[in-house]
């Protein structure tokens, strides 16, 4: 298969090494030192075999070549999902299809209006329609040794199936060509779930390391801490119910799951620490917004959403 990633950072650094090194034909569109080092080097994973790299471009329709990408592996921060769709869709062409690699609330989660927070007045929805879409869930972490160097650190589960519900040929062409990539990757019919149950566990301790500085297990230690984190899950389990994407687990349990991760720092709290955009929307006004639309109070998510928002705001890392 014709791969292209977007966002050849950690996570589609990782995935488009594996997928190199496991025989596929797999270019991206990056810029800077990561560019430089793709073109140079190919991709490379630490300890592992790494690949060829196909093609690199900070240019789509340079990498777009004869009728497009099979599938477009769209990795990058939730701020830059604007930025990037019209490249996206340049890489497309008129068969290929994105699978969606990235943190909260996706721009095509729902029908109908779109998520304001995440795809303001719908223009990444007009340009990657639900019909192009491939859900993915990452369940995994890596990060950059360098640009262009990738070192996995846990986990190497994705998910993967149809934006609109359902299994269809290509998702599970996707998922055998992650599974024989060295992944273990899952075909879902309901991936829609899958995104909100993952943002479920995301939710709270992204936004409160921000605010705090503390890493997870410290943020499981404190008493009216950790209250406040089950009241913004019920909060968000009740939004996922009026939209079909129902979680039956119970908030302490998932809260036992993070705890066995040890003192990890969020991704939210190493962008922070870093200078760069925080993915407030996607993680958190997103939630804030459906809770409007379909009736369900969030009083315990809009609080830690405004404390969020304004620090984020006093650092410059979130618009004004």
């Amino acid at each position: 298969m014709r791969f292209c990633v977007v966002g050849a950072g950690a996570v589609g650094g990782l995935i488009g090494g594996r997928l190199a090194a496991a025989g596929h034909e797999v270019s991206a569109l990056a810029r800077g030192a990561t560019l430089d080092a793709l073109r140079t080097h190919g991709w490379r994973v630490e300890g592992e075999p790494g690949g060829p790299a196909y093609a690199v471009s900070d240019d789509a329709d340079a990498l777009l070549g004869a009728g497009g990408y099979d599938v477009v592996v769209l990795a990058v921060k939730a701020t830059a999902l604007g930025d990037v769709a019209p490249a996206v869709a340049t890489l497309l062409g008129r068969g290929g299809v994105v699978v969606s690699a990235m943190n909260g609330v996706p721009w095509w989660l729902l029908d109908g209006e779109p998520v304001d927070a995440v795809d303001p007045g719908g223009l990444v929805r007009d340009l990657l329609p639900r019909d192009r879409v491939l859900g993915g869930v990452v369940h995994l972490s890596a990060a950059t040794a360098e640009p262009g160097v990738v070192r996995p650190v846990a986990g190497d589960r994705l998910v993967v199936g149809e934006a609109r519900g359902g299994r269809s040929e290509r998702a599970g062409a996707v998922v055998d060509a992650l599974a024989g990539a060295g992944f273990t990757a899952e075909h879902s019919p309901d991936v829609r779930s899958e995104v909100w149950y993952k943002l479920w566990g995301n939710l709270t301790f992204n936004p409160i390391s921000m605010l705090t500085g503390a890493t997870a297990d410290r943020v499981l230690d404190d008493p009216q801490v950790y209250d406040l984190c089950v009241r913004v899950m019920v909060e968000a389990a009740r939004v996922g119910d009026a939209i079909g994407c129902t979680i039956t687990e119970d908030p302490d349990a998932r809260m036992q799951v993070a705890r066995g991760l040890g003192a990890f720092r969020t991704s939210m709290l190493a962008d922070a620490d870093a200078g760069r955009p925080v993915e407030l929307d996607a993680l958190v006004t997103a939630v804030h917004e459906i809770g409007l639309r379909v009736g369900v109070p969030t009083p315990a998510t809009d609080g830690l959403l405004g404390l969020a928002r304004l620090a984020a705001r006093v650092r410059g890392l979130y618009p004004t």
